[in-house]
């Protein structure tokens, strides 16, 4: 099967990593280089296989602020799927303030073969332009405040008169839209890259209004709390609740799943709440194992429901290899598996959460 192809091939790489790391090992131990480059893979029965790269740089500001990161990345897909853009994630004032920011451009061409439950078949091209910053300021007692700007141009097509048809239906059209919010972050996490103690929890508010240059107006609120147990020898087990609610929202505001396994955008309603926990393994050295489940729940809708169509859950396993020791950075390779054939490869940077 192609997804056990891609792990058999991943396996090979981080393979190929580690032997050629171990020749350097002493020289790494001295110093670590600035520079990161990784591949990145993804595979789903809806974007089908997509390969990339992600590259950055390393940059420590002062002794008491985590490592901020700058970089960039780019992927494409067998669908004719693309993204690029270019990101940054800084800590510094002795990490008493941090500041986020994305820019992104691409283009998607979803295959569903069944449209939020629609029962029918829906292609769509999706162009998608994102520019997002968020500051915020250390307050007292690991509490951050700030504020977020965000500018979307999001745009679907209808590839076929069929899908063109429940598109209408439904409303799904896309928007461009600008928005601004507060930000409340509590941090005690003991790293931000792969915690194995402390917690985090965090409030946005994403107000989007015509008056500041879009074409709707709505809110988007964001709830999530995750919290990190570290167990036996180096062992982790974490936990993360989130949810997100919408208010006025068009369509192509709504919330969507955010569990593995799952294809943003497939599945929308106007509330999406979630839980998730992940075990995180340590094997030896800079291996690790991970297993995941989860669940998300979809609603709003005035009728309601009785049945289980809104509830989705989800498992997976994978194989990690930290990249950078010092900063406890990582690569992971996960197969992560849903209801109704949902499924995903990954080969990606970083902690899902």
């Amino acid at each position: 099967m192609k997804n056990i192809r891609l792990l058999s091939l991943t396996l090979m790489f981080l393979s190929g990593t580690v032997n050629a790391e171990n020749l350097k090992k002493d020289a790494e131990a001295e110093k670590e280089s600035p520079w990161m480059l990784t591949p990145t893979v993804s595979s789903d029965p809806k974007l089908g296989t997509t390969l990339g790269f992600m590259g950055a740089y390393i940059k420590k500001f002062d002794e008491k602020s985590p490592a901020s990161m700058f970089g960039v990345m780019g992927s494409y897909s067998d669908t004719d799927s693309f993204f690029y853009g270019a990101f940054s994630r800084s800590y510094f004032d002795a990490d008493k303030q941090r500041i986020t920011a994305a820019l992104m451009n691409g283009k998607v061409n979803n295959n569903y073969e069944d449209f939020q439950g629609s029962g029918f078949p829906v292609s769509t091209t999706d162009d998608i332009s994102l520019a997002a910053v968020r500051y915020s300021h250390l307050y007292k007692n690991h509490w951050y405040l700030g504020a977020q700007v965000i500018a979307t141009d999001y745009a679907v097509f209808a590839d076929d008169a069929l899908s063109g048809i429940i598109l209408d239906l439904i409303g799904l059209t896309g928007h461009e839209s600008i928005g601004l919010g507060l930000f409340v972050n509590r941090d005690t996490r003991n790293n931000q890259n792969s915690p194995d103690s402390g917690a985090s929890f965090e409030f946005t508010n994403i107000a989007y209004r015509k008056s500041f240059g879009g074409d709707v107006s709505f809110d988007a609120y964001t709830l999530s709390y995750a919290a990190f147990l570290e167990h036996g020898d180096g062992h982790v087990t974490a936990l993360r609740t989130k949810g997100r609610w919408t208010n006025d929202a068009p369509s192509s505001g709504y919330s969507s799943i955010e569990l593995r396994g799952y294809t943003r955008g497939e599945y929308l309603a106007q509330h999406m709440t979630l839980l998730e926990v992940d075990e995180r393994i340590k094997i030896k050295e800079r291996w690790g194992l991970t297993l995941s489940a989860g669940i998300a729940w979809l609603y709003g809708d005035e009728e309601g429901s009785d049945d289980n169509s809104d509830q989705f859950p989800m498992a997976g396993a994978g194989i990690t290899y930290t990249i950078k020791p010092k900063e406890k950075m990582i690569v992971r390779a996960e197969y992560a598996i849903g209801k109704s054939d949902n499924n995903g490869f990954y080969l990606q940077f970083g902690r899902p959460f």
